[in-house]
């Protein structure tokens, strides 16, 4: 929509944060199923509301007697069974996975992350949150950052983006110069993240698309990664970009591994993935949530995907672990050629391969400038 063109990214002329749209009209087949449609949603929702209790009750027992080992199993064991029916119930039927080898030859690799590695991977949706539970019954962290200054009015800072190519000459071209040239603003400088928070499935679900948070006071705690790492029961899933992206783009990451300046990575092993949902159509929404809801997030986007008719799906792309930041033979200027002078190497390096790995365009933006779209979508 136009009073949102200002937040298009200025380099890629990408809008990372709108919640995609089909981009044919509603047909009539689609108004005649609506009320089926509805039927089937209610029907669905219930059923995951009576799942996601006896799995909220069970995962609060089990956690009481944590400290024995074969609880542990049997914690991790519910954890993979509620979030794949889950996934089954809103019609995530099959879920393609591909290791992804950017060499030649044969994979023989498996992708198999233990208690102390690290995930990272973009953020579409709370629906690849599930599938990491399913797959992997992974630790959540959220990072907390310092304040951002918000930026909401659309017209500060303009810069002149000219989308496409231009054509013609004389007037032809000043009329496709009218056409696409687009107000944009200037990529919000980084807030620096201080710290991480451990948190549980269902509040990294309730979070989604929402922006960090920053320190009430002085005195609130927060984690170092590293020690979230040394401490965790399995994987630690982090999420750079800070909040989600409506999937078009890789939001600018956040500078999350400042603590670690060796490259290959020692120590712990480093796990790639990138997560794709197709565009969506007059039978199935858009399966990103950049946008969180203001009562109940995310579930009206639960009920919207839930009363699809059509199966959905999801495709997730894992990078080989030879080839990630903590192989051996990992060779550092084979991605970043010019190197990076005092910055975080293993960030920048993670924002490379994954961009390679999903086949998407990096912008400029980060969640700094999310905050500034919400503020400004919200007052619209």
């Amino acid at each position: 929509m136009e009073k949102f063109s200002a937040f298009r990214d200025p380099g890629t002329g990408i809008h990372p944060f709108l919640t995609p749209v089909s981009t044919s009209g509603s047909g009539f087949l689609q108004r005649a199923l609506l009320p089926l449609g509805i039927i089937i949603g209610v029907a669905r929702v219930l059923v995951v509301i009576v799942v996601g209790l006896l799995y909220f009750l069970l995962d609060s027992v089990l956690s009481v007697l944590s400290a024995i080992p074969p609880v542990q199993i049997v914690k991790r064991l519910f954890a993979t069974v509620f979030a794949r029916l889950i996934l089954l119930i809103l019609g995530f039927w099959w879920m393609p996975v591909e290791v992804v080898n950017k060499k030649r030859g044969r994979i023989n690799e498996s992708w198999s992350p233990r208690a102390g590695d690290i995930i990272v991977s973009n953020w579409v949706s709370w629906v690849e949150l599930l599938w990491l539970a399913f797959r992997f019954d992974p630790t959540f962290v959220l990072p907390i950052t310092e304040p951002v200054q918000l930026d909401s009015d659309a017209s500060s800072t303009p810069t002149i983006h000219t989308l496409g190519r231009r054509t013609g000459t004389g007037s032809a071209a000043i009329s496709n110069s009218a056409t696409f040239a687009s107000k944009t603003r200037q990529p919000t400088p980084r807030a620096r993240v201080i710290g991480f928070n451990v948190v549980s499935l269902w509040s990294m679900i309730i979070r989604t698309g929402r922006i960090p948070t920053q320190p009430s006071n002085d005195k609130e705690k927060y984690e170092n990664l590293d020690e979230v790492r040394k401490q965790a029961h399995g994987p630690v899933v982090v999420f750079p970009e800070c909040t989600t992206s409506n999937g078009r783009g890789l939001l600018r990451f956040a500078d999350v591994f400042k603590h670690e300046r060796n490259i290959p990575v020692k120590g712990y092993k480093v796990f790639l993935m990138c997560t794709r949902y197709d565009p969506p159509t007059n039978f199935i929404p858009s399966i990103s949530h950049s946008i969180p809801s203001n009562v109940l997030n995310p579930f009206p986007h639960l009920f919207t995907l839930a009363s699809t008719l059509s199966p959905l799906t999801v495709s997730i792309r894992l990078l080989i672990p030879s080839e990630s930041p903590s192989s051996a033979t990992f060779m550092l200027s084979n991605v970043l050629p010019n190197g990076l002078d005092g910055g975080d190497v293993l960030t920048e390096t993670s924002a490379t391969l994954i961009a390679q790995l999903g086949k998407v365009k990096r912008i400029g933006m980060g969640w700094e400038d999310k905050a500034s779209f919400l503020e400004f979508y919200s007052r619209r």
